[in-house]
């Protein structure tokens, strides 16, 4: 991806969250305030609600619609003045519309083609293929017994070879937290634990017990291997926001590059020019 398509990417992240118009086809659409005779709807308090500052969308529904009705009442007898003194045929304030439109067109295009054709089945087509495309990583369910001396440690590696139960040594004997669950630390990949845990662990096999203490910066651990596995992917339902933004991000790139290949782009300025060339560059 070139560095031009990663910042376009990136700005995606902002477009799905744009309050669009909703174009809704309900017929039901009462007029709910006038001003000098010119009507304001539902529709419009709608769209001024979902364009609430973020602190604002925060407040109650009926305080949400006050905010909202307040911002249209005062932007358009305000409006009134700036026509009144032709703000609104200034080359700043039309080069300032042209931007708006042209975001907005943006904005509005991307949803019809990107955001609202983008459908579950898809979605979980792409997770399907990147959950295949994932390496394998091993993962180890293990109980340790944590104690403060080695001669600790010994005497209990000589008790469970007695046979003793592990989880009931370890509720009675271990300093850890987890003690009361039997010393189980549960499911965990390399690179969770201290480098000399790892370094014993992941060498057992299912059901071994450690017949010398492991020293760590935490104490002694005696240790037991539940279980070895490999791991299983998140769940679907778990991930399935994040792989629909990278279903979005695709089709928006590929949306981008089509236009982008259609159109005649020069850049005059030669500073700009060589930072968007050097960004539009082809990853390799």
């Amino acid at each position: 991806m070139s560095r031009l398509n990663l910042i376009a990417a990136t700005a995606l992240v902002a477009l799905t969250g744009i309050s669009l118009p909703a174009f809704a086809q309900d017929t039901k659409d009462p007029v709910i305030a006038k001003i000098d005779g010119t009507e304001i709807k539902k529709s419009d308090l709608d769209l001024a609600i979902g364009n609430l500052d973020p602190q604002l969308a925060q407040l109650p529904d009926d305080q949400k619609k006050l905010a909202a009705l307040s911002t249209i009442i005062d932007a358009k007898v305000i409006a009134v003045k700036a026509r009144a003194e032709k703000l609104d045929q200034t080359p700043d304030f039309k080069a300032r519309l042209d931007f708006i439109l042209d975001r907005e067109l943006h904005n509005t295009y991307f949803k019809k083609h990107v955001v609202d054709t983008v459908t579950d089945a898809e979605v979980k087509a792409r997770y399907d293929k990147e959950v295949k495309a994932l390496p394998p990583v091993e993962e180890v369910r293990a109980r340790h017994i944590l104690v403060k001396t080695e001669d600790e440690a010994k005497a209990i590696i000589k008790e469970l070879g007695e046979g003793k139960d592990f989880a009931e040594l370890a509720k009675a004997k271990s300093t850890d937290p987890n003690k009361s669950d039997g010393g189980d630390l549960g499911y965990f990949k390399k690179g969770m634990m201290v480098p000399e845990f790892e370094a014993v662990v992941f060498t057992m096999n299912k059901g071994d017990v450690t017949k010398v203490a492991v020293k760590t910066q935490f104490g002694f651990h005696v240790i037991k291997v539940e279980d070895k596995r490999t791991a299983p992917p998140p769940a679907f339902d778990q991930v399935k926001d994040q792989v629909k933004q990278v279903v979005l991000r695709d089709k928006y790139m590929e949306m981008l590059k089509t236009s982008r290949e259609g159109a005649k782009i020069e850049v005059d300025d030669p500073a700009l020019k060589k930072l968007y060339d050097e960004a539009n560059k082809p990853a390799k």
